[in-house]
């Protein structure tokens, strides 16, 4: 029991019960999924849906948060990505044919994974710290993206790409299955290979890992790549889930989304061990949250303040110091005087 109860993933999964039983006393209805047109529908799948891109962007930002890096990009990545496969797709003249789709996401997600090279070729071989060689993207990601638009928001009409962020596979919707590919790759890659482990060390250890023949500069320059091409498709997901293209709007503030998923999942952002599976709870423990304040009839603008005690309560649960702070005070006990002195 006390071995569990030391996991960094109880208070993340223990957060997420607590808010889902918080949704069922609202809606009693919550937990209910049902069938239309062959297709599952419900809160519960609303929830798998919607925090699908922000999943799949947490993805990668585990792995780059445990070489020590940061990716504060993925949100413009996310903007170009989604606007440069509408825009292919608007300018073709067969926009339903599932060629001229499978061309438009080949483009984007390509565009991506450069975008998440270059990332990596400021870090890994100039290197430039994470924070400032992604916040130059991040400055000129938004404006790539508006070139791509000409400043407009495009608007498509495609049945093929509207699959991928708004439609149904097997029941279910696309989404979850592709980010499910995607999460089973990510694990089978970095968990049943040596590829974890050295990740882990360059994270523990850059200087360390590089004299024990480790090529950390080739790993971090990866990690960046896939950072890039997770971002890339969850542009496919959110632009095609409303065929369109929104170059200010799409993918705003899910790179900040994304790092505290992993965070709430109990990767530190001082590199070293990850937990892919921690990001998985911590992202949705953040989708979870806007849902619950919006079934509770909350100001949307107040989400972000919901969103920073919640955050932080998990964050504290987890560390190690408060805990050992909250344990000293209450163990200790008022100094009280015998009866013999004072009878003395």
């Amino acid at each position: 029991m006390k071995t569990a109860l030391k996991s960094r993933l109880v208070w993340p999964i223990a957060t997420l019960v607590a808010l889902l039983v918080a949704n069922v006393i609202v809606e009693h209805g919550f937990f209910s999924i049902r069938i239309e047109d062959g297709h599952l529908f419900g809160s519960l799948i609303d929830i798998l849906r919607n925090g699908a891109p922000t999943v799949l962007v947490a993805l990668g930002m585990t792995l780059v948060i445990a070489t020590r890096g940061i990716d504060l990009s993925v949100g413009a990545v996310v903007a170009i990505s989604g606007a440069l496969a509408v825009s292919v797709i608007k300018d073709s003249h067969t926009p339903n044919d599932v060629g001229t789709v499978l061309v438009a996401c080949l483009v984007a997600v390509g565009f991506a994974v450069v975008l998440g090279a270059w990332n990596g070729l400021l870090v890994a071989v100039f290197g430039i710290q994470p924070i400032i060689a992604t916040l130059i993207l991040l400055t000129a990601g938004r404006g790539i993206a508006q070139l791509i638009t000409e400043g407009q928001i495009l608007t498509i009409t495609s049945a093929p790409y509207k699959v991928i962020g708004g439609g149904f596979w097997l029941t279910l919707p696309a989404s979850i299955l592709i980010v499910a590919v995607m999460f089973v790759v990510a694990a089978v890659l970095t968990r049943k290979t040596a590829l974890g482990m050295l990740i882990e060390s360059v994270g523990i250890n850059p200087e360390a890992s590089r004299l024990a023949g480790v090529g950390s500069r080739t790993l971090t320059w990866t990690v960046y790549m896939f950072s890039g091409l997770c971002a890339g498709i969850a542009g496919l997901m959110i632009s095609s889930n409303v065929t369109a293209a929104d170059a200010n709007s799409a993918g705003l503030w899910i790179e900040l989304d994304a790092i505290l998923a992993v965070v709430l999942g109990g990767t530190s952002l001082a590199g070293g061990r990850y937990s892919f599976v921690g990001s998985l709870v911590g992202a949705f423990v953040i989708q979870t949250l806007t849902t619950t304040v919006y079934s509770m009839g909350i100001a949307p603008n107040v989400t972000l303040v919901f969103k920073a005690i919640v955050v932080i309560t998990v964050c504290l649960l987890q560390s190690p110091a408060f805990l050992a702070l909250f344990r000293s005070r209450r163990g200790r006990r008022p100094v009280t005087t015998p009866k013999a002195e004072v009878a003395a």
